[in-house]
């Protein structure tokens, strides 16, 4: 897959089956665009295309700081590389190229600048100044400028469409088996490791903090079983989201023991696959008391993976 950074930066020459859209955690729904993509291109003799945008839209137009993603860049473009696309073009969105009209947008970027053969949309799909244009007008101009184009049904979990939104709604729940069900691939969260107040050692429990992008979804407070990488090599761990109320904490904290694993990571980004949740955080009456309780959540884990 090649990165392009700005449609001006593809040549005019490419045989384009493109998609377009944000693709937030590339979910079921996603994956199956993706997939008639490389399809039509196969079939076409030409190129599959995902056209996105950075920084996310509601961030330029609705200055919405509480808005989270389920994927920040790296991370979409980290799971975007196991689907065999030739192209992620990654175009720089603001202000002004949320003005262009959707006649506008078809017109210049996708006939004159992208010269597509074939679009594909989800279900959904709106496009140009206020998100005015939809499917209808997107055949209509197709005819107009000669390109092909193909809506897909959504793809149904618990009989409602998969959408990034219901996702992020999930984990805000702590829902973790739908998001994990509607995204095809757990839910995964990636940052810095810094230094905490190493409190996990005195219990026997030593731990990685961890300091996630401020875009970043975090999950709803509690204990969650999980999978690292680290050094090419798969760990099993335990990670805490939230205050640590036995030890009256103050600020929200994101903490992995990682099993049989005990060396130094600080300053080194670790990317964490969340595969179960445990239990909520709970204040214990002491440190003891808290200690047995994580040897009981590793238990249950162990016994979850088998």
């Amino acid at each position: 897959m090649k990165i392009i950074n700005g449609i001006e930066e593809i040549s005019k020459s490419e045989r384009l089956i493109l998609t377009i859209g944000m693709f937030d955690g590339v979910h079921k729904g996603h994956q199956s665009i993706i997939k008639k993509l490389n399809e039509i291109a196969f079939e076409e003799n030409g190129n599959s295309a995902l056209l996105t945008f950075n920084p996310h839209p509601r961030k330029i137009l609705q200055s919405d700081n509480s808005f989270k993603l389920l994927t920040i860049l790296d991370e979409k473009i980290k799971l975007l590389k196991n689907y065999n696309l030739d192209y992620l073009i990654i175009q720089p969105f603001d202000f002004e190229f949320s003005r262009i009209s959707p006649l506008n947008f078809v017109r210049d970027t996708l006939v004159n600048q992208l010269n597509i053969h074939t679009l594909i949309v989800g279900h959904d799909h709106h496009f140009g100044r206020n998100r005015a244009g939809d499917f209808s007008q997107l055949q209509e101009l197709a005819d107009l400028y000669h390109f092909k184009t193909l809506q897909l049904s959504a793809i149904l979990e618990d009989e409602k469409p998969i959408s990034s939104t219901k996702i992020r709604e999930a984990l805000m729940l702590g829902n973790i088996d739908y998001a994990n069900d509607a995204l095809n691939h757990p839910y995964s969260i990636s940052g810095e490791v810094i230094h905490g107040d190493k409190i996990g050692r005195t219990l026997g429990f030593p731990t990685i903090n961890l300091k996630l992008d401020s875009d970043k979804l975090i999950p709803k407070d509690g204990v969650y079983g999980v999978n690292l990488e680290i050094d090419n090599k798969r760990f099993t761990g335990l990670m805490n989201i939230g205050f640590r109320p036995t030890i009256e904490g103050k600020n929200q904290r994101i903490e992995i023991y990682v099993i049989d694993f005990n060396h130094s990571l600080y300053g080194e980004k670790v990317s964490v696959d969340i595969i179960c949740r445990i239990r909520d955080e709970q204040k214990f009456e002491n440190l003891e008391c808290l200690k047995k309780q994580i040897e009981k959540d590793i238990q249950y884990f162990k016994e979850f993976l088998n």
